[in-house]
């Protein structure tokens, strides 16, 4: 499979689903990512300044393709919340055909297209 034609999920946690549609719908609309799906509550764990977190969160599931990957990742930096966002990348060796297909020509087409 090209670079081009690679398949790539995006995983974004986002303070809420306020934050994570902000964020999804800037991204289709700008031609970075052909759909995003948000998961309106997930429950997160960590450490903070030596401090166990436990948080409710949204996370946004971002669907694009290679090529776009470093523009969505700077665009989502530079639009979450988060001072330091989690921002996980996933390549897929495969999924369905007519679905790759589609995904390809929405981010291949310019944002002014819509």
């Amino acid at each position: 499979m090209a670079e081009s034609e690679q398949a790539v999920l995006i995983m974004v946690t986002a303070g809420g689903r306020d934050d994570a549609e902000r964020l999804g719908e800037g991204l289709v609309a700008e031609r970075l990512a052909g759909c995003c799906s948000i998961v309106p509550m997930v429950y997160s764990f960590y450490y903070e300044d030596g401090q166990l977190k436990r948080e409710h969160e949204a996370l946004l599931l971002v669907k694009t393709l290679k090529p776009q990957v470093a523009a969505a990742v700077e665009y989502i930096s530079s639009h979450h919340s988060y001072d330091v966002p989690e921002i996980l990348e996933v390549a897929f060796d495969g999924g369905s055909p007519p679905y790759l297909k589609w995904l390809a020509e929405q981010v291949s087409k310019p944002a002014s297209d819509r």
